[in-house]
């Protein structure tokens, strides 16, 4: 039998064919509606949003106060009611932490040498959240990945004591962990907790070859301690996800890794292709490192903007979907050297922002039955704070948050012929992204990057911890045109642009694909909040296992 859902997707439309009260949009009026998306509009918002005088749009500065007040207007202009806990804001108070590079030391010691390392070229350093000075001495226990998966039959921490040890282990996951659950196991939140529970008191992150190829230590070491790391605070003045059990996390470069395995039963060589292999080869080393980190402090605020679009129905009106699209960037850099020193944040990710802006025009002309709420969200590019903010402190109840889609990083370098809608396989949320898809003339691809870990990356994956089912939009690989190699331009984007001044008004944008992407989003979210039945996680499904609600 059918469900509401299905009857929309057979019908290809996106309000549902059931029987409706009077007061809901017509299907004409939703139709319409949709043409109210136009490239003057989305050009208007990504050229204020990227513009130089926005400097970046980092927290706590102007340049996103600016961008922030940019939103809240045009959402009111559009009709849609301000839904923060101050008006169009929810205000969120970050705590900026930064490395004091003079103190950043680190040494090696063995038996019968003390080797100190030098900052930048041997190793990198986090900054304490809380603590001014922090130092840690203790022997190093190699741990593969850090993981501990025994659904999958693998555990790093297998025959070792890690107690009173500080670790080192590679970033990501084990390829023999599959899909959106290898994401979860190769999150560091995952990894830090597994580690407390065993008592680890350090970490060392080592590089991997493929990560040494993809940026090398030499270019990204200008990087390291430049910018100050943040997160937020609660009630209480406590920093959220802190974790003062470990009291220093360490960065190795290779040559700094193959010195520290050095004379021990395992070669940084033979760890490197255990890891590989998906093998699990955890050892003790017979060196010691020490750890000293001084770090500085200071306090700000940055408001996620929220707006909502009051839902129809009366029975459903108290249920949202949420849109959310991170505002911040990196902001503009410190050194003066006659370059362009704004990371404009064009495509990371004034283009969400710009196209979630048009959703909400649409939605506001023509309401489903579900509300639907609008987020603009801040320091994200810290570690997804904004939305992990908000979902720890609702401005509605959490149980009333029924869906969640992400807008982060859209490309629109070439035509574009397929959507990727990371998370979409784990709920019921998949049929509806592919229908809405193919509405506007797209495929829906499978994760063209499973190495990236992409599900966990955007402020999606904030929500899905909350038990919300949720897909993070973006762009495919294929291209319409068969002579424009679209891999080749989305990858020269990551490896050339992500992250750097040259993601700017100066970059190539198709814009009839994102009026389609706009067009095909905005369909998503009139099938899910026109339903009368909720999304819900597949049976079985990993995410809906841990996370799900009952």
């Amino acid at each position: 039998m059918n469900s509401p859902i299905t009857c929309v997707l057979i019908a290809a439309i996106v309000l549902t064919a059931c029987a409706r009260p009077p007061t809901d949009t017509s299907a004409d009026e939703a139709e319409l509606a949709l043409d109210l998306i136009t490239q003057e509009r989305l050009e208007a918002h990504v050229a204020y949003l990227a513009d130089d005088a926005r400097r970046g749009r980092r927290p706590g500065e102007p340049g996103y106060d600016d961008a922030a007040a940019y939103v809240a207007e045009q959402m009111a202009a559009m009709g849609v009611s301000a839904g923060g806990s101050d008006g169009w804001y929810q205000q969120v108070t970050l705590r900026r932490y930064k490395l004091d590079t003079e103190k950043a030391a680190m040494s090696i010691h063995r038996d019968t040498e003390d080797i100190a390392l030098t900052y930048r070229d041997e190793f990198a350093m986090s900054a304490d959240e809380v603590r001014v000075e922090s130092s840690v001495r203790g022997q190093v226990a190699y741990v593969g990945f850090g993981v501990h998966a025994p659904e999958f039959g693998y555990s790093d921490y297998d025959g070792i004591d890690v107690s009173g040890k500080i670790i080192a282990l590679f970033r990501g996951a084990p390829d023999i962990i599959e899909g959106s659950a290898r994401a979860y196991h190769a999150s560091s939140r995952v990894k830090v907790r597994e580690a407390i529970a065993r008592g680890a008191i350090g970490a060392l992150t080592l590089r991997s070859r493929k990560a040494e190829e993809r940026r090398t230590w030499e270019k990204s070491k200008p990087r390291f301690g430049r910018r100050a790391s943040m997160t937020w605070i609660n009630d209480a003045g406590e920093a959220a996800n802190y974790h003062p059990e470990l009291r220093a996390f360490g960065f190795l470069s290779i040559p700094t890794a193959e010195r520290l395995f050095g004379v021990s039963p395992l070669s940084f060589e033979e760890a490197h292709a255990a890891s590989l292999n998906s093998t699990q080869a955890s050892a003790l080393l017979t060196a010691e490192v020490s750890m000293h980190v001084g770090s500085t402090h200071s306090t700000i605020s940055s408001p996620n903007v929220v707006g909502v679009v009051r839902g129809t129905d009366p029975e459903l009106a108290d249920e949202y979907v949420v849109y959310t699209a991170h505002l911040d960037h990196l902001g503009a850099r410190d050194e003066d050297d006659g370059e362009d020193a704004i990371d404009n944040g064009l495509y990371d990710n004034a283009m969400g922002v710009a196209l979630m802006l048009e959703t909400a025009r649409v939605i506001a002309a023509a309401p489903p039955k579900r509300s639907v709420m609008f987020i603009a969200l801040t320091a994200e590019e810290s570690g997804l704070l904004g939305s992990d903010f908000f979902v720890n402190n609702p401005t509605v109840p959490v149980d009333a948050l029924v869906a969640n889609i992400n807008l982060d990083m859209p490309l629109f370098l070439y035509p574009l012929a397929d959507l990727v809608a990371f998370g979409s396989q784990h709920s019921s949320l998949q049929g509806v992204v592919k229908a809405s898809a193919r509405q506007e003339g797209f495929e829906l691809s499978p994760d063209p990057m499973p190495e990236e870990n992409l599900f966990i990356r955007s402020d999606q994956y904030s929500f899905v911890r909350q038990g919300v089912p949720a897909i993070f939009l973006v762009s495919g690989f294929a291209s319409s045109d068969e002579e424009v190699d679209g891999e080749a331009l989305f990858r020269d984007h990551l490896n050339n642009h992500y992250h750097e001044p040259s993601d700017d008004l100066s970059r190539p944008i198709d814009w009839p694909s994102a009026v389609r992407f706009a067009r095909a989003h905005t369909r998503m979210g009139f099938i899910v909040a026109s339903a009368r039945e909720r999304p819900s996680w597949n049976e079985g499904d990993f995410f809906g296992e841990r996370f799900g609600r009952q």
